[in-house]
């Protein structure tokens, strides 16, 4: 069920008629309490989207009671119009919430949308959506919402974590345009844990930045992601902070790969560890430069275990960045060591990729840190998936 897995949330997602498909396109979750905690974590791309402004300032006091999101629409680029659709999207929310008998005021409504850049959004047809959204409201209702975030998205991405006696839940969307800063497309994330706004702030923060973060598929950084957690209480159970931390990564963590796994046109999903770096960040540049290079995700989609790609694209960070020995770096690609201390390795021919996952591991034999970047090949038919510029 996602965002209703945890206790104290409803939810639904309707087609509004946004798309001109007929799918859902609109959804809306609530946070019924009796705690109304929040975080946020967004895009750190400098032109963000009129939805990003407004929801940072939301959740800025730790708390939101709402959020309404809509796929169809991007709401980017759109000019001090599209902050004013934003604002009133966020009134009308609290208005049909407040009708209903939950007293929701404006400020506490976080707003997303995904979708086509430099498009105003259809009001009429999106504030007739959350009407519908809101009287369907349910503790059911969250495969619902996940379906109306899609975007070119072929399934919904649902996690949930459960502990004793509370749980994490979420979902998400994205199948292009992933290489966040701080955060992914659109996420929400709830729990019935009773945690306080810097307990929320710091486990989301830390989570996002292991899990969401490290997804890296295109190299282009949308300008409308978002990640929100919001927390009920209603479990009235108060894990410690590392606990809660762990579950919600648990769950950002299985996000990441189902987003990677949808990654438009690719036919493999490919895991770059690198290990033994001096720091995690240093890790975390190497392992993104060899994500990023197209020369690399090309040799995969073509099956050819190419390790000179990968050590080419590690020597591309800086030293200060990430000192290493470059005539000391080991690659295993798929279990097999194809390059030994910068040189030849065991035979390249033994590396099956036939299968869907990868797994490439680079030691730098420099410190002790790790870390991995998850991101998928590049196809003939990546071109033909993105033909259409969305976030």
């Amino acid at each position: 069920m996602s965002v209703t897995a945890a206790q104290g949330f409803a939810a639904f997602g309707v087609a509004a008629g946004i798309k001109s498909t007929g799918a859902k396109d609109v959804a809306v979750v609530v946070n019924e309490g009796p705690s109304k905690v929040a975080a946020g974590v967004f895009t750190t791309n400098r032109i963000e989207a009129a939805p990003v402004t407004w929801s940072r300032e939301v959740v800025s006091d730790g708390r939101a009671d709402a959020v309404i999101l809509n796929s169809g629409g991007a709401n980017a680029c759109t000019g001090p119009e599209g902050f004013v659709d934003t604002h009133r999207t966020a009134e009308h929310v609290a208005q049909a919430l407040s009708a209903s008998g939950r007293e929701v005021g404006a400020g506490d409504v976080a707003v997303c949308s995904t979708g086509l850049i430099g498009l105003r959004l259809p009001m009429d047809t999106l504030l007739t959506g959350a009407d519908a959204a809101i009287v369907g409201l349910s503790h059911d209702g969250g495969d619902a919402a996940a379906e109306a975030i899609m975007t070119t998205d072929s399934r919904p991405k649902k996690a949930v974590a459960g502990r004793d006696g509370w749980t994490v839940g979420g979902m998400a969307k994205g199948a292009g345009m992933l290489a966040p800063g701080m955060a992914t497309m659109l996420c929400v994330v709830t729990t019935d844990a009773k945690i306080d706004a810097s307990t929320a702030k710091a486990a989301l923060a830390s989570a996002v930045s292991r899990t969401l973060n490290r997804v890296d598929s295109d190299g282009c950084m949308s300008t409308n992601d978002t990640v929100l957690l919001m927390a009920s209480g209603a479990a009235g159970q108060s894990p410690d902070p590392s606990q809660f931390e762990a579950a919600l990564t648990e769950v950002l963590a299985d996000l990441s790969r189902q987003l990677v796994a949808d990654a438009e046109g690719a036919s493999h999903d490919i895991a770059v560890t690198v290990e033994n770096a001096t720091t995690e960040a240093a890790a975390e540049e190497v392992a993104r430069a060899i994500t990023r290079s197209n020369l690399f995700k090309a040799a995969i989609f073509g099956e050819d275990p190419n390790w000179g790609r990968v050590i080419s694209a590690a020597g591309t960070v800086p030293e200060h960045v990430a000192p290493f020995d470059p005539t000391l770096i080991d690659v295993s690609i798929n279990g097999v060591q194809v390059c030994r201390a910068a040189g030849v390795g065991d035979d390249r021919d033994l590396v099956d990729l036939t299968g869907r996952e990868v797994t490439v591991v680079v030691d730098l034999h420099a410190g002790d840190a790790t870390a991995t970047v998850w991101t998928n090949d590049l196809t003939h038919d990546y071109v033909h998936e993105n033909s259409a510029y969305s976030s």
